[in-house]
């Protein structure tokens, strides 16, 4: 491993804390002296999304890390919080231990984690994750009474 910054590949390893499939750790790097954060994941076997229109595609945790960090643009949710959220998902996606998912799965476990974290995060996504949820103005009031109520 080399420094993002300067290329230098004498590191020391800073913090290291564990969480729910991965190893967060802190670096220095010796020659540059600046900071910055890895992870360690466990390389699950490939699982294949069944997208809408029965396209298949290998499941790609960055396009889940960036629809997510989408809904959460300009929230008070830091980039720490949106890799716990997906970390949720993907092990959640583990847990099922299956070869294919249907993308309408992980929609939705993605609108689970993001109504208990933020509630316009969580409108932004399901406004775009299910168009025909919210045609119009009275459907998103509707469910913001809902999110009111509990």
């Amino acid at each position: 491993m080399n420094c993002p910054y300067c290329r230098s590949s004498d590191l020391a390893v800073v913090d290291s804390r564990e969480t729910e499939d991965s190893v967060r750790r802190r670096r220095e790097c010796k020659g540059c002296e600046k900071r910055f954060t890895t992870y360690e994941r466990v390389e699950m076997a490939p699982v294949v999304i069944i997208k809408k229109d029965g396209r298949r595609e290998q499941f790609d945790r960055s396009k889940l890390v960036k629809g997510i960090t989408i809904a959460c643009g300009k929230r008070p949710i830091s980039q720490e919080k949106i890799e716990q959220v997906v970390d949720k998902i993907e092990s959640q996606v583990k847990d099922l231990n299956k070869e294919e998912i249907k993308s309408k799965i992980i929609g939705d476990m993605a609108m689970e984690q993001l109504k208990e974290l933020d509630n316009v995060a969580y409108i932004r996504f399901a406004s775009v994750y299910k168009p025909n949820q919210f045609r119009d103005i009275e459907d998103i009031e509707k469910e913001l009474r809902q999110l009111k109520k509990g």
